[in-house]
């Protein structure tokens, strides 16, 4: 499993003086993601993914985050189609939230919204939403994509806090994951982490007890419950072959 920050090919600070006549037409094509097959998840997001997702973790030490599994193997995305259509139901926030993303500073004291100006959606043309009105001023688009991005970083704080909590009670595993094609040859994915439910029911009840007060407990059994999934993400993409 690999590292999607990829995604973002030139991402550069949005400024009225940059782009006071540019537009984003966002939301229907989602090429941009057919090479990767796997996405970082908030944990927020854990109970609408779960029921069609296979939620897992990736990373070693302070840099492991939950994931989704989208394809067997690097350069496959089972969930798009022709056109670049996203052919699942939920779509995680990674996703919806390019073309922009937060950069921070070094000691990450300070973020600057950004985008990707090699977006195939980003345009003069005036297609999609536009970033700024004819006073230079922010767009209602631009001010609700800018809270998005704002609460998406808020929301990977109190994620990366869940991982590291999982990591420090040793209740992640190496796993992976055995596929089976129409042909009847076999692959495996590998890379990537799940709870150990055994070393879970060990945790101390006082923690365990903690865990529950901050949900952290109801996403451990969504993450088991969501590695049922593999199996369909298998059939779409054997449907997607055929």
């Amino acid at each position: 499993m690999t590292k999607q920050l990829m995604i973002y090919e030139r991402a550069v600070p949005v400024s009225s003086e940059a782009h006071r006549d540019w537009s984003v037409l966002a939301g229907r094509d989602f090429s941009f993601a057919s090479g990767i097959n796997s996405v970082p998840l908030l944990a927020a997001e854990f109970a609408a993914a779960a029921g069609e997702h296979t939620i897992v973790f990736a990373g070693e030490d302070d840099a492991i985050f939950p994931s989704v599994i989208l394809g067997q193997r690097d350069g496959e995305n089972a969930h798009i189609g022709e056109n670049g259509k996203w052919l699942s139901g939920y779509i995680p926030a990674f996703l919806r939230r390019y073309p922009f993303v937060f950069a921070a500073t070094e000691d990450n004291s300070s973020f600057t919204l950004c985008i990707d100006e090699e977006f195939e959606g980003f345009n003069k043309d005036g297609k999609g939403e536009r970033l700024f009105d004819s006073q230079g001023e922010r767009t209602e688009y631009l001010e609700r994509m800018l809270k998005f991005t704002s609460d998406y970083q808020a929301q990977f704080n109190r994620t990366q806090m869940f991982a590291k909590r999982l990591a420090q009670l040793d209740l992640l595993e190496p796993a992976q994951a055995q596929f089976r094609d129409a042909e009847g040859k076999q692959s495996s994915l590998t890379g990537f982490k799940t709870i150990k439910r055994d070393a879970l029911r060990q945790v101390p009840a006082e923690t365990l007890a903690e865990m529950a007060k901050t949900d952290e407990l109801e996403l451990c059994y969504l993450h088991l419950h969501s590695l049922n999934n593999l199996p369909t993400m298998n059939q779409r993409l054997a449907a997607k072959a055929a």
